[in-house]
């Protein structure tokens, strides 16, 4: 194999996570693919019968698992070259029924999950001058109403990137927040109600949202170039962001007016 670059990538059991990894086998890379989901990251790494990828499950809001995570993959080959901090989960509810502790649940999972992974990645990254990557969203950009939990962890997530890329300036380090726009996954389905329960069915239609295979390609291709941010589709992503900077009680209208709409809204 002619590249000998290694990655990992959390949250690879489904989604854009998964289809990352398989951008990456099918580019020739050494992947590590963690995520909670033992029987799934198992059943996907046999798909392949490559040496060249490792599966670890890896509960992200666990410290202990996330410096595993990293010392497996340097100890099965010997660097690390890039991070994508890609595992989270979603929540739908107002803040005022909210249970706090779903609010630190989902704090815990995206953002000190990040947190975690970064902080062991990092010697290793300075090393080989990689990527450190962050998967936010729009909502890492504005307040989504019903998302207060979501979106603080996003916000987060892109403060505490950008000081580390502030921090290593002199260090060749290359940090990428990347922000999809709406894209087929199972976050969704799998988001935390004002309880903490699964709530089940998505609020929204899949079909017309951007394929988990096309955003990794974008992720992929932001990687490679070593570009700052990506903000991904158009209307909901960089034209939000855009407005949102301009017009901030004009977007403020439109995201109320839009997540209003959702069935079983919490709005409502």
């Amino acid at each position: 194999m002619q590249n000998k670059k290694v990655v990992v990538i959390t949250g690879a059991s489904s989604g854009i996570g998964k289809a990352l990894a398989e951008k990456y086998i099918e580019e020739g890379w050494r992947v590590a693919i963690a995520a909670r989901r033992k029987g799934l990251l198992e059943s996907f790494s046999r798909q392949f019968k490559n040496e060249n990828i490792i599966a670890i499950q890896t509960d992200v809001s666990r410290e202990s698992d996330c410096k595993r995570l990293i010392e497996e993959t340097v100890g099965k080959f010997g660097r690390l070259d890039i991070l994508i901090n890609n595992a989270g989960i979603s929540m739908r509810a107002s803040f005022l029924d909210l249970d706090i502790d779903v609010m630190k649940k989902v704090m815990d999972v995206n953002y000190w999950g990040t947190v975690y992974c970064s902080k062991y990645a990092l010697p290793y990254l300075l090393k080989t001058k990689g990527s450190l990557v962050g998967v936010i969203s729009v909502g890492g950009f504005i307040g989504l109403p019903g998302r207060s939990a979501y979106s603080a962890s996003k916000f987060a997530i892109k403060g505490f990137l950008e000081t580390i890329r502030v921090e290593n300036l002199k260090n060749g380090l290359h940090v990428l927040i990347a922000a999809p726009g709406f894209t087929t996954s199972e976050i969704r389905k799998s988001a935390l109600n004002a309880k903490g329960a699964q709530q089940g069915d998505t609020p929204r239609d899949e079909a017309k949202m951007m394929s988990a295979e096309e955003c990794a390609e974008h992720i992929y291709n932001a990687i490679r170039n070593r570009k700052r941010q990506l903000v991904l589709t158009f209307l909901e992503g960089k034209f939000t962001v855009f407005l949102a900077k301009w017009w901030p009680k004009f977007v403020e209208r439109l995201s109320y007016k839009m997540f209003a709409k959702e069935p079983e809204s919490p709005l409502k």
